[in-house]
């Protein structure tokens, strides 16, 4: 609730606006399509007057469509065919089953779900699973054949001229790392290159990004190291920790004021992130109301703390609430029966 989304597209617009770049100069990257659709509408409405087209001319989008879209074009150079399909989960799990069994290997004893997970957390490093050991640790007995399924893997997926999700990435790396003339065409291409919500990125979006920006240094990105949430699925926060150490010459401006929410809420949340380790110190403040005090309460069960929710939202509707303005926020959905019950 900084503004940190509307630094970028602001920038955007003020790069094609003061004559800076041409929007075909200008590459953004974010993670999801709801989030560049967002950046893009809002870079359409403040260059409406300019050109109603213009904001489409900006490659705009998340990592993964940069990666269909480049691999598509420059593809071949590694070859990859132009006209690829793109395997989604069902057909990842159907190819590795009929790998283990040619194998030799039951998909009962080893679990298809946990492959492809390794696949794909190999792939969000920067690495071909079929290069490297990694389910030995689970499946020691089965090294030597569960490398053979990732090969087999592979290849079955190249044969087919498909790609997995986490190969548009990882394929997106390897076009850039061994086609030297893609690289410097879109280096020469994209001067400028901005990311939103940085500190999610992951090993292979970092390498990714220091190929496309090294001969210009030309990077701007936007994040908060206190928002790290993904590293499930592969998220380094040591890509905005150590920013300065890879950019020297990088300048960081501190985006401190809070939009969104009241001074009571900021204080809770500065006294709990005041705890992270190796962060940036910064105080988030807001010319917003102090706010209601934020409560906390404890309880001895899971079946207490529900029966608590459920009473107090029952006063509030009671004293006039709308039961669409109350909301219960939960960490997994195995958590939410109790509160449905209750």
């Amino acid at each position: 609730g900084s503004g940190k989304t509307r630094v970028l597209t602001q920038r955007i617009v003020n790069l094609i606006e003061e004559g800076h770049a041409f929007p075909g100069e200008i590459l953004a990257l974010t993670f999801t399509n709801k989030a560049a659709k967002e950046m893009r509408e809002r870079v359409r409405n403040a260059l409406e007057k300019m050109s109603p087209d213009i904001a489409d001319e900006i490659v705009l989008s998340t990592f993964h469509s940069a990666g269909v879209k480049w691999l598509r074009r420059y593809g071949m150079a590694i070859g990859i065919p132009a006209n690829f399909s793109i395997y989604d989960d069902q057909d990842q799990t159907t190819l590795v089953k009929e790998c283990l069994k040619e194998m030799g290997l039951s998909d009962e004893e080893l679990s298809p779900k946990f492959i492809l997970e390794n696949f794909d957390r190999l792939k969000n490093e920067g690495m071909n699973p079929s290069e490297h050991n990694f389910l030995e640790i689970r499946y020691p007995a089965h090294r030597e054949k569960l490398k053979g399924v990732a090969q087999l893997f592979e290849k079955r997926k190249a044969n087919a001229g498909a790609l997995d999700f986490g190969d548009l990435l990882l394929k997106t790396y390897e076009l850039l790392e061994k086609a030297p003339q893609v690289k410097e065409h879109m280096q020469k291409t994209y001067t400028y290159i901005m990311v939103d919500e940085y500190q999610d990125t992951n090993a292979v979006q970092y390498k990714i990004l220091k190929l496309l920006s090294d001969a210009h240094q030309n990077l701007f990105v936007v994040g908060d190291e206190d928002q790290s949430i993904y590293r499930w699925r592969g998220a380094d926060i040591r890509n905005i920790r150590e920013f300065e150490k890879d950019y020297p010459t990088a300048k960081i401006y501190k985006l401190e004021q809070n939009y969104r929410s009241t001074q009571n809420i900021l204080d809770v949340a500065n006294s709990v992130i005041r705890h992270n380790a190796q962060r940036r110190e910064k105080t988030l403040f807001t010319q917003a109301s102090e706010g209601s005090l934020v409560e906390q309460h404890t309880f001895g069960t899971d079946f207490e703390e529900a029966r608590w929710v459920a009473k107090t939202i029952s006063s509030l509707i009671r004293e006039g609430a709308a039961p669409s303005d109350i909301a219960i926020l939960y960490r997994g959905h195995s958590l939410s029966r109790l509160f449905e019950d209750s």
